[in-house]
């Protein structure tokens, strides 16, 4: 059930949005595709309505940084990025990401299914029917894995250098930052990856946060603005910051995929080989003079 209705489009527009789409997945289901070309071609047409070797005569500034190979990510830095599986995304990734700043990216009609094509191409696994709205960021992408039915709204980061999966049915609203890694307290360079789970039709809300290795169970969910450390049940809604459980769902017993009391945790896996792991603890309580009551 679901409360959206269907809504169309000018039968010619809809004609000439479904021949780009066959051609664009017809071109990377073939093995002898250089994805970098490609992608600036795409690329191209959608933000300077011209071929990608006219705009390099024109305007080479604008047409270099359309090609993959002349632009580096965030993620290329990592000492935890793999470089081999990086490679063959890259180019898919930096399509989906510029392509979602035109109005081909920004039409649900064209953007929605060419981000689908592009998923089945960078993630680890995706199932059936995901929706992933504009301007959705991750890390390295081959990370991801993704169930059935799964909604990702605007403007949500997921970071998934350590690892992120999102079960069938699980929804991520606007501004949501989900993280697989953390650093130490003392030293930023001290990194440890550790794989987030998001269970099956769990409701992650507006504009909150999941840290690192957390683990919501199925049909949980995380209220809005909450920052999560830790877990949440099976149907329980947690809140604030730290988000603690304070409801549970009213639902009859169930069969779990994830459920947070018993589902395995990533224990962590160092980044950066020059700390020791797991990382020792580095922090301590204030005393009540520093907090002003001695």
């Amino acid at each position: 059930m679901t409360w959206l209705k269907p809504v169309s489009i000018d039968g010619n527009a809809q004609a000439a949005y479904n021949e780009f789409l066959r051609d664009l997945e017809a071109r990377l289901a073939d093995p002898a595709t250089d994805r970098n070309v490609l992608a600036r071609e795409v690329l191209a047409q959608a933000m300077y309505g011209r071929e990608y070797g006219q705009l390099l005569a024109d305007a080479p500034l604008a047409a270099l940084n359309l090609d993959a190979r002349n632009v580096t990510f965030e993620a290329e830095y990592y000492m935890a990025t793999d470089p081999e599986k990086f490679a063959p995304v890259k180019p898919l990734l930096w399509l989906w990401k510029n392509l979602d700043l035109t109005p081909v990216g920004q039409n649900p009609v064209t953007g929605i299914p060419v981000r689908r094509l592009l998923a089945e191409r960078i993630f680890k696994r995706v199932g059936r029917n995901f929706k992933c709205w504009q301007n959705v960021e991750f890390s390295v992408g081959y990370n991801m894995e993704v169930g059935n039915d799964v909604v990702v709204h605007r403007y949500v980061l997921l970071d998934d250098i350590g690892g992120i999966e999102l079960r069938d049915g699980a929804s991520v609203s606007d501004y949501v930052n989900i993280y697989s890694h953390t650093h130490s307290v003392l030293d930023g360079p001290d990194v440890t990856l550790r794989r987030t789970v998001i269970g099956r039709g769990a409701r992650i809300t507006y504009h909150s946060t999941v840290l690192a290795g957390s683990v919501i169970s199925d049909d949980g969910m995380l209220a809005t603005h909450a920052l999560l450390r830790g877990d949440i049940p099976p149907h329980g809604i947690a809140m604030g910051i730290p988000a603690k459980v304070t409801r549970y769902k009213l639902r009859p017993p169930q069969e779990y995929d994830v459920d947070a009391r018993t589902h395995p945790h990533d224990p962590g896996r160092k980044a950066n080989p020059n700390f020791p792991d797991p990382t020792p603890n580095q922090t301590r309580k204030p005393t009540l003079e520093e907090m002003g009551e001695g």
